[in-house]
């Protein structure tokens, strides 16, 4: 609750910047300084895009005008999406903007603007490993990135630009019992997709980005405890500017059951949707929420608290304290129709 809190206090410093830029392109703001402080020559600026964090070098455009002063930087190319604004280093508020591509076909046709410098790998869901006692230690880890597969250089994404939107996503979870004789893992769950990923160019669409694609669950055991379902979903993404730049998204996945395997009724667990809302306090604090609801009234929820440990960051990987709190039913799939009591780990974390 504390970075929720501290939300309230008014920055010291204000920032004045345009709501659309374009990548690769130059940009100006106006920087407000506080009454006891001067303006610098040069200011770094904070560039929030998704969970990639850019610092950009901003020059003065002449002498301060009182407590105003008018600087230029430069978009990076690689650059695109929706993104947030503030001054690194310094207490400021948070602009909401869209990083725009001029005259690029991919954005009109897919609203990929970030697709071009994009990495072939990258993040998916978080990357852990946390530590708990719940009758007997027990350990939880988690891997998971996303794969795009085409260039829109070359080859086929250059020739059908909206074929850029397509990924294969990997997630595997894993739980260890570490107080059995042999330390064996409990269950280990498996999730690949292929999905498709649509995002917004301007600022009148109603959803900033929307995923459609399809996903298969599955422990890889055989026999009376072997569990598996296979979804259709489509998941919505909306973010707001929270302030000295932070954000929050809500993200639900919706999802329909194409085959259901050996847990028939794993609709009453686990319902139709996962609520997703994930608060990011400026890149320190990092807190996400998800919930199920099952058509019985039974469900889940799970919490990630991510608290960034050091200063250095490549793209989203950087080194986190990570706790994490479950409660209700089905903490793997193996135990979707099982409710233990409530479990609190750490560890660390370098996706959060």
């Amino acid at each position: 609750m504390l970075p929720l809190m501290a939300l309230a206090a008014e920055p010291d410093w204000l920032l004045v910047a345009p709501q659309r830029v374009v990548a690769g392109q130059r940009f100006e703001v106006i920087a407000i300084a506080p009454p006891d402080q001067a303006l610098p020559d040069e200011i770094s600026l904070r560039v929030q895009v998704d969970v990639t964090e850019l610092l950009l070098p901003a020059q003065a455009q002449g002498p301060a005008e009182g407590a105003r002063r008018r600087y230029a930087a430069t978009m990076p190319a690689r650059a695109g999406g929706p993104a947030t604004l503030s001054l690194a280093g310094r207490d400021s508020n948070s602009i909401a903007l869209v990083i725009a591509r001029r005259g690029d076909e991919l954005q009109r046709i897919t609203g990929r603007q970030d697709a071009p410098e994009e990495p072939l790998l990258t993040e998916e869901d978080p990357v852990y490993f946390v530590l708990g006692a719940r009758d007997g230690w027990s350990g939880r880890f988690q891997l998971s990135f996303k794969y795009r597969l085409f260039d829109p250089g070359t080859g086929f994404g250059a020739e059908q630009p909206w074929l850029v939107g397509f990924y294969f996503g990997y997630t595997q979870t894993s739980l260890w019992d570490l107080s059995a004789e042999s330390k064996p893992f409990h269950d280990t769950g498996y999730r690949p997709s292929f999905f498709w990923k649509w995002q917004r160019t301007d600022e009148r669409t109603w959803v900033d980005a929307v995923r459609l694609g399809f996903e298969h669950e599955s422990n890889g055991l055989a026999g009376g405890i072997s569990r598996s379902v296979n979804v259709l979903f489509v998941r919505p993404e909306w973010r707001w500017n929270a302030g000295r730049g932070g954000m929050i998204e809500f993200t639900p996945k919706l999802y329909t059951y194409l085959n259901k395997g050996e847990n028939p009724d794993i609709p009453l667990y686990r319902g139709y949707v996962d609520w997703r809302l994930r608060h990011d306090a400026g890149g320190q604090w990092i807190t996400t929420a998800v919930a199920r609801v099952g058509t019985a009234g039974k469900g889940s929820l799970l919490i990630d608290m991510s608290r960034r440990t050091r200063d250095i960051r490549v793209g989203p990987l950087s080194g986190y304290l990570h706790l994490q709190f479950f409660n209700g039913f089905g903490e793997s799939i193996l135990d979707y129709n099982v409710r233990r009591n409530a479990q609190l780990r750490v560890g660390l974390a370098i996706v959060p």
